[in-house]
C-alpha cells in the first residue's frame, strides 16, 4: 500500500503513526503491570533505556554535521563532570546553536 500526498494521504499516514505510538505506549502500560519489579527486571529496564538513547544518538554522531557532533561531545562531557542531565541537555542545545550561528 503506497499514501500520496494528495487525497489526505499525509492526514492517514499521521493517524496510523499516531495509532501505533498508542498502541506501543499503552500495551507496555499493560503488560508492565503484569509483571513484578523485581530487581532482574529493573536492571533489565534500566539497561534497556541507555541502548535506546544510544540507537538514537549514534546516526547523528556518525551522519551529523559539525553542530551535531560538538554537542554531543559537550552534552557528554557536561554530564560526566556534574552527573545532571538538565545542565548537559542545555550544554549540547547551546553548543550546537551556538556552531550553527558560527557556521552559518
Amino acid at each position: 500500500m503506497t499514501l500520496t500526498a494528495a487525497n489526505g494521504g499525509v492526514l492517514l499516514a499521521i493517524l496510523i503513526m499516531a495509532l501505533v505510538t498508542y498502541l506501543t505506549r499503552a500495551g507496555g502500560v499493560f503488560v508492565m503491570a503484569r509483571v513484578p519489579i523485581g530487581p532482574r527486571v529493573e536492571r533489565f529496564i534500566n539497561a534497556m533505556a541507555g541502548s535506546v538513547l544510544v540507537a538514537v544518538i549514534t546516526p547523528m554522531a556518525v551522519n551529523g554535521d559539525g553542530g551535531a557532533r560538538m554537542a554531543l561531545v559537550a552534552t557528554a562531557g557536561v554530564m560526566l563532570v556534574l552527573r545532571k542531565p538538565l545542565p548537559a541537555i542545555a550544554a549540547g542545545i547551546l553548543t550546537a546553536a551556538l556552531w550553527r550561528l558560527i557556521a552559518s
